[in-house]
Order: structure tokens, then sequence, then C-alpha cells
């Protein structure tokens, strides 16, 4: 190469460094721009008085504000700062509008989404708002927009995707609790839908088996009327033909990705009365589990106003989008909550005429046919049309063909009201149980303290009033025998207050029995196991303290799984001849066996992959013909599944054995086969198939899934995390505890707080 030549290349990368440091530093200075205001003074119009905002060394804020609006228009600058994008993207998934910022990627999810209509009933919410609650989220709605004016860069995630922000409206903060609904309490007519399949498909007792009302682990704070399942004795199923399903393995996709539907449930909450704790004063704990990521789902804060002459303090967590305190405490009560996994929706069955019509109490009607427009980035429009009967959308249609329309909570103004707001005044458990049952939010278990000492448990929300069957299974409303007449007043709700046990817990699992439990249906519950490991946990503590519910949130014993741990022995010591892969499950079980979900831990891995396809495996036999009849079933919609493959492989009824298999012992040793083919995969040992190599945090921005190569900037540290699931400390890669609280309501300079992200 010559002298020139040289020169010229030298100085195209001189060039070329120079335009990279360029780009690099104008993306810094974008970037930069972006972040929130941290110091000094700015205007936001329409304060009453001046706000101050003051940061800890975390950035968490405090408020301390004049009055309740100027507070929310404070937040409202706050949220708008630091989470813009976060709660944009909450009120898009709400109103099925993510396509007009994400392009035709995002039309699917639109196209399911827009069925509900969110954004026209959250107009309908705003429009039936207190003239206080209207005033409170008018001046949210101004502060959201002064916060995201006075960024001197619009949010980086537009300009990565050559958008502007859309200004914040009203009726945003109505869906982002619409969003809220989504993730949380439609979970009910996934379940009848596959319930129903299993009724219509499977004979009765195989059915009655396979949809139980209880389980051995559970430890609900109402006993009583619930029963385990019972194995039919005049039913063959191993002289019949093998599976006849689409395909085996639907239970699992694999046994290394993210776990959903139940196993990956994991909120607890429990409180402790005065009279039993170290000192004096009621405790509360609380983990809300939800998916990880960045930013994280809640927003801390410390709020100080003042009204009619009286101080007003609160802390705890928002949800970005909501100018209310989701969960934390006032200083006289706290208050935490679980997903209550209860039934707030039905599944209608329309019968319909060769006109199209369908029957109702009150004659024949036409399904009313609406046009949705949606936007796209890149692309043209799209019109969807919905059709939407008296009761609700059009949602699927059953094995027989008929139409499906979804009856929900979250399609009714009374039930997504506004009136949240009145937890941050309450100050005794009385007067919080009596308001919850009139919160428009998704059905949760609340669990509340005060500083009498008292606590008390309910569930938040509205509770439709169901006449005329248990809502387990789709019926048809058409004769008016079936109907929700309204919603349950507060003083029907179902409530505990100050047990004699001086003891409360949920853990998603059911939690009452009688008439409490018909009044709030079965809607998807957890198995009792977490809960009855924190129930026995908070019956061993004396006097215990903030630091002692914090260890029972960690707890990571994996008492659930020693169970299932003994069944695998039994079945290896009654089987001398195993293979090697055998004796090297038995041993690995026995020897590296310490209880734990602890990262270093090959046992608790291997037992647990163990576990999964021995459910598995029972599940593709016995649903089978569910899967040949509906290809949308999936038996993981279904109650208590683990329960009922325990019961089978405890039991041992030869008449339920899968089709070509000598006992239950070779379904239980072909399973442990299986997990060790999976431990051995590519020639390693299985010595080195640690729990903590499979359980390692992504904890990410969104737009790590579409770019990973951003992961470097907006990605947190991958760590190996101790706890699974069925214990109190439930932990996956990108799902677990969205914030860790224990207060005592008076006390809260020594309550503790985790929040990852």
């Amino acid at each position: 190469m010559s002298a020139g030549a040289r020169r010229t290349l030298i100085i195209l990368a001189l060039s070329l460094v120079g335009v990279a440091a360029l780009l690099t530093a104008a993306g810094t200075f974008l970037l930069r721009g972006s972040l929130p205001r941290l110091n000094g003074s700015t205007q936001i119009s329409g304060l009453e008085e001046p706000v101050l905002i003051e940061r800890d060394n975390l950035g968490v804020p405090t408020i301390h504000a004049a009055n309740r609006v100027d507070a929310a228009r404070a937040l409202g600058f706050l949220h708008g700062q630091d989470r813009f994008f976060q709660m944009d993207l909450l009120r898009r998934s709400a109103a099925g509008e993510l396509a007009a910022l994400f392009g035709p990627a995002a039309l699917d999810a639109d196209r399911d989404t827009r069925r509900h209509r969110f954004r026209h009933r959250a107009a309908k919410v705003i429009a039936a708002a207190s003239p206080f609650e209207r005033a409170l989220i008018t001046a949210y709605t101004a502060g959201v927009n002064d916060g995201l004016a006075d960024l001197r860069v619009r949010p980086f995630e537009y300009l990565l995707l050559r958008q502007a922000p859309q200004p914040w409206f009203p009726d945003d903060t109505v869906l982002v609790v619409c969003a809220m609904f989504l993730d949380l309490s439609l979970f009910a007519a996934h379940a009848e839908g596959a319930e129903a399949t299993v009724r219509d498909t499977l004979p009765p007792a195989l059915a009655s088996l396979l949809l139980p009302e209880s389980n051995r682990w559970e430890a609900p704070l109402q006993d009583g009327g619930a029963e385990f399942p019972h194995m039919p004795t005049d039913l063959d199923l191993h002289s019949g033909p093998g599976s006849t399903g689409p395909d085996t393995g639907r239970y699992i996709d694999s046994l290394e990705t993210e776990p959903t539907t139940r196993d990956a449930a994991g909120s607890n909450n429990w409180a402790v009365a005065g009279r039993l704790s170290g000192h004096g004063g009621a405790l509360l704990a609380n983990d809300m589990h939800l998916g990880l990521s960045l930013p994280n789902t809640w927003y801390r804060v410390r709020t100080i106003w003042r009204d009619q002459g009286r101080s007003h303090e609160t802390i705890g967590v928002t949800l970005p989008g909501v100018p209310a305190l989701v969960t934390g405490s006032n200083g006289q009560v706290a208050w935490g909550f679980t997903n209550s996994y209860g039934d707030w929706s039905d599944l209608v069955i329309l019968e319909t005429d060769s006109l199209g019509r369908y029957r109702t109490p009150d004659g024949w009607q036409e399904l009313a046919r609406i046009e949705e427009q949606i936007d796209v980035a890149g692309a043209e429009s799209e019109t969807l049309i919905i059709e939407e009967s008296r009761w609700g959308p059009v949602w699927s249609t059953d094995l027989r063909g008929r139409p499906l329309v979804l009856r929900w909570t979250a399609h009714d103004t009374e039930a997504l009201n506004l009136s949240w707001f009145g937890l941050e005044s309450v100050s005794s458990v009385d007067e919080a149980v009596l308001l919850a049952a009139t919160v428009g939010m998704p059905p949760q278990n609340m669990v509340c303290a005060d500083s009498t000492g008292s606590i008390a448990w309910t569930i938040a929300g509205r509770i439709p009033r169901r006449v005329g069957w248990d809502g387990r299974l789709p019926v048809s409303w058409a004769d008016g025998s079936h109907a929700w007449r309204g919603y349950l007043d507060a003083q029907e709700q179902p409530r505990i207050l100050d047990p004699d046990e001086g003891r409360l817990w949920t853990a998603n699992n059911r939690v009452t029995a009688g008439n409490d439990l018909a009044r709030i249906g079965q809607g998807g519950y957890a198995l009792g196991a977490r809960a009855r490991q924190i129930r026995d946990g908070l019956r061993a503590m004396d006097r215990p303290l903030e630091a002692d519910m914090l260890a029972l949130q960690l707890d990571d014993r994996a008492l659930f799984l020693e169970e299932w741990r003994q069944i695998a022995h039994r079945a290896l010591a009654g089987n001398e001849s195993s293979s090697a892969d055998r004796s090297e499950f038995q041993r690995l079980t026995t020897d590296g066996w310490d209880g734990r979900a602890s990262t270093t831990s090959v046992a608790y891995r291997l037992v647990r992959a163990f576990r999964i396809e021995l459910v598995s495996a029972i599940y593709d036999h016995l649903t089978a013909d569910c899967s040949a009849a509906d290809p949308q079933f999936n038996a993981r919609w279904l109650l208590y599944t683990a329960a009922v493959a325990f019961e089978l492989v405890d039991q041992r009824p030869a008449n339920l054995l899968p089709p070509g298999q000598e006992n239950w012992d070779s379904v239980i040793l072909a399973a442990i086969d299986r997990a060790m083919e999976t431990a051995t995969a590519e020639g390693r040992p299985a010595a080195e198939f640690t729990w903590g190599e499979r359980n390692t945090t992504r904890i990410a921005h969104p737009f790590t899934l579409f770019t990973p190569q951003l992961a470097r900037w907006l990605a947190a540290p991958q760590r190996a995390m101790p706890g699974g699931s069925f214990m109190p400390r439930v932990q996956h890669p990108s799902s677990g505890a969205s914030e860790r609280m224990v207060v005592s309501p008076g006390r809260e300079a020594e309550g503790i707080f985790h929040m990852p992200g």
C-alpha cells in the first residue's frame, strides 16, 4: 500500500472516529436532556401554593404541599418527568393503541384489547366522578404535561422510535387502571373456558377429578366446605388407547421458560396484631409479585399536605399514571394487596336465531356492531368491527359453535370508579375495609393494620351479585335465571376483623369458605402451599418485629418440593435395578438436598424438573381428548393441577394409569429420566445443573426484547437469585417481588422497603 493510500485511510479513520465521537456526544446530550430535573425551581401551572419536592440519596421524592390538589399536581409533574414512557405504554396497552407507536407488529395485541373499548369506558368513568375526584385528576393531568414539557429533550424512547409523546388526558388515568385489570383479573375467563372444555369433553367422573375445590396444602383464613380431589373407581383409563391429542407436552413448553399462570403467582401479605408483636404495634408485610422490568412497575413517594387544618402524610408506592397511593401507610393505617384470583367475570352463552339475533329476558336483540379505528405507525390505519351484546363483547365460541360473551367487572363504570383516594385518610381498619368495598380496582386481597394494633382482611374492589349459579361454567342468560344483579353492598363484602388468632395471611390462595367463598367464586387460586408455609412461619414466631417479617418474606425453604422428592425416592427404592442416570438423580437429590431453593443447589433444580415433567405427563394423558376437541385448550388454566397429580401418584389408582404403563412407579421413573435428560443435555454432568444457572435475573427495559444490543445500557446486571415457586420467596428470572414492605402504622421510620429497578 502506498504512503498516500495509508494517509487517506488514516484521514478516513480519524474522520469516522470524529463522527462517532460527535454522534456519541450528541446521544449523550440527548439522553441526559431527557433526564428529570433533580434540583432548582420551575413553574407548575395552577398551583394554589408553592410546593417543595425533596429527593433522598436514592432519588425518592418527598412532596410538601399546602393541599391535596397541589400534591396531585406535583406528583403528576414527577411522574411526567420520571416515567412518562411507562405511563404511555400502560394507557396504550389498555386502549389497544400500541400500533400507533410501534407499527404493525403490535396490531394483534391491539385487535385483542380493543374489544374491551376501554377508552370509551374511561370517558364514562371521568364523567361520573365526584367534583373532588375530578379536581385531583385534572390537577394531576396538568402536572404530568408540565413535567413532560419541562424536560429539555423528550424521553429517549421517543427519540429511538422517531415519535413525539402525546399529551396526557384525564381518561388516561382510568386506562392505566384498566391495564391492571387486564393483568390481574382476566384469569377467570380463561379458566372458565378451559373448565367448560373439560366438562363438555370428558366423562363426568374424570372431569370432577380434574376440577377439585381444594387441595391438601390449603391454609385459608376461613376453613371448611371445600373437598379434595376424589379418585373415581368406576373409570378405566388404563385399558383405553393412548393419547389422541394433537401433540404431547402441551402442559409445558420448556423447563427453562419463564413460568406462567399459577406457577409464577407469588404475592404475599400478612399482618400480626399489636398484642402479639415485640413492640406492641400491629405489623403489616406485603410483597406484590409482577413481571420485573426497567423501570419498576411502582413509583415510591412520600407526600405531606394539609386539609382543613389537619396534616396528612402518606408513604408507599404509586402507579405511574394514577395520583393515588397503591400500598403503604398514612400513619394510622397501613395496607397491602395480593391478587385475589376470585371470579370477576363470566362467559355468557348467546342463544341465536337464523337472523343472527340473540335472546334476552326482554326478547330478541341484535348485536351492536361498533367500528374502531386502529392507527398504525408507518402503515395504513385499520378498521376493526366489534360485536357487542347487552352483557359485553363477543369473546369466543364454545365447542358447539355458540358465541360466548364476556361479562366482566372491568366493563362497568360502577366497578371502575375513582374512589381509591379515600384510603389515604382512613384512621382505622374498620374504616378501611368499608371503603375498600367501594374502590374501583381489580379485586384484591387487602390486609391492613392500624395504629391501635388492630388488623383486618377484605376484598378491595367491587364484587358482582351473581344469581342462579356459581359462575364456574358458561351459561345462557337468555331467560333471566342467571344474571348479575348489581354489586355487593359494603356491609355484604367478605371481611375478617381482629381474628382471635391475631394473625392474617394471603398468598393468592383460597382465603374463605361457605357463603363468602360463594360470593368471591373460584377464579384460579394458587395452591395453598405458600400460604401454609407463611401461616406456619407466623405461628412459630414469638413477639416478632419488622426483621422477623422480612425473614419470612425471604424464606426459600422448598417444603412443597420436599414432598415430591419423597415421591421420586419411593419409586427409586422400589426399583433397585435402575439406570445410572436414576442412581445419579438419587445421589444428587439425597446428598445435595438442603431443602432450599439456593443458587448452588443441583438437588432443587432436579426435583423441580422432575415435578414439572411428572405433572405434564399426567395432564397430557388425562386431558388428551380436550386438546383434540379444542385447539386452544391448555391444562395450565385448570385449578390445582399439581394437587390432582400429587393425589394420583400418592394414592396410585391402577384404573387411572396411562395406557401401556405397568404401574405408577414407571410413570414416576419416566419423569425422572426426562429430568435427567434435560440436566445432562449437550454432555454436561448433572452435577453442574445448578438452580442459580437457570434462576438468573433478566430485568431490562422493554426495548431490549426487540433490540438486544441495547441491553448494555438498558438492562440490570444479571444475578443468580435464591427462591422459586410454592414458597414465600417466589423468584424467577423476569418475575418476582416488585416491592417488599414491612411497616407498623405510626412506626414508619422503623419499616423496611425493597424495590428492584
